[in-house]
């Protein structure tokens, strides 16, 4: 390991699983959401739910509670590589900028602050894609399958590209996501010291402020990578006429604005922001709590 400080990689990945695990169901109904309604996808051109709690409360009573957590076991994969990369990276990235300032100075800058953040989400995100995909097939039922036989099946019957479904896209989400909610959060969390201090109410305070406008920013994104990444397309297999599917993230979200409208961009808005504050919240309380401890 060397004089390598690694405790930023270990505690975002402790933390993020944590987060994960109390805010999945709201990621399902988001999920779910944001699929329906699709005029060249017949699986989901039915709007079956008005809302997430309509969702919400429709899942558990047709396919019970459990199905709420459907998908976790890749989210949770998902979050100790992708957290870890992206949280360890972008803290590391920091010292390494601050410590060869031309100045000699250790202020923090946003723009450097932005740059990191955006770099370290773009990479950890098309790192971990494959588990998003798997998080995502499982979410909306189209796998109902243990985790291992999914992930053989989707590269069975799509390939190796079938895993990185919507890589792309997922990439560009959280490369926003991190540039808006890590500089966010270090810039309220500086400014709220004097009143509050370095305590458990200042982080609370400072990750739910970094949600609201990490949720704005991806949203769009968002739904363009989710169905991206639901959509199967078989490899060697020639599509015929009536057969649509996405092209890519271009496509995908002139498709979704031309037949459902800009709004439709938005779809899931109020579970992504309703997930994003509690998982912001938990990360990040988690993630101080261990630098103290530690």
């Amino acid at each position: 390991m060397g004089d390598r400080d690694w405790r930023p990689f270990i505690y975002g990945g402790l933390a993020s699983i944590v987060a994960e695990f109390g805010t999945f169901p709201i990621d399902t109904t988001k999920t779910r959401l944001q699929i329906q309604g699709q005029k060249i996808d017949p699986r989901h051109v039915a709007l079956r739910y008005t809302g997430m709690v309509d969702c919400f409360v429709k899942t558990s009573q047709q396919e019970g509670i459990k199905a709420l957590y459907c998908g976790i076991w890749p989210a949770v994969l998902r979050q100790a590589t992708y957290g870890t990369i992206k949280f360890g990276t972008y803290y590391s990235l920091k010292d390494v900028f601050s410590k060869y300032r031309a100045d000699g100075g250790s202020k923090e800058h946003l723009v450097t602050n932005t740059f990191c953040a955006a770099f370290s989400g773009g990479l950890s995100s098309a790192i971990a894609n494959p588990t998003d995909v798997l998080k995502v097939r499982m979410q909306v039922g189209d796998e109902k399958r243990k985790l291992v036989r999914c992930f053989v099946d989707i590269y069975r019957v799509e390939g190796a590209r079938g895993l990185w479904r919507g890589a792309t896209a997922t990439s560009q989400r959280a490369g926003v996501i991190a540039a808006v909610e890590l500089p966010a959060y270090d810039a309220c969390k500086r400014r709220l010291l004097p009143a509050l201090g370095d305590t458990p109410l200042n982080h609370f305070a400072s990750s739910l402020l970094a949600s609201l406008g990490s949720a704005v920013a991806s949203t769009p994104l968002d739904v363009i990578r989710t169905r991206l990444m639901q959509q199967r397309k078989v490899k060697n297999h020639v599509a015929k006429p009536n057969e649509r599917i996405y092209k890519g993230t271009t496509d995908c979200f002139l498709q979704t604005v031309r037949n459902e409208g800009f709004p439709a961009l938005y779809k899931g808005f109020i579970p992504t922001w309703l997930r994003m504050g509690p998982w912001n919240i938990i990360f990040f309380v988690t993630y101080e709590r261990l630098k103290h401890m530690y």
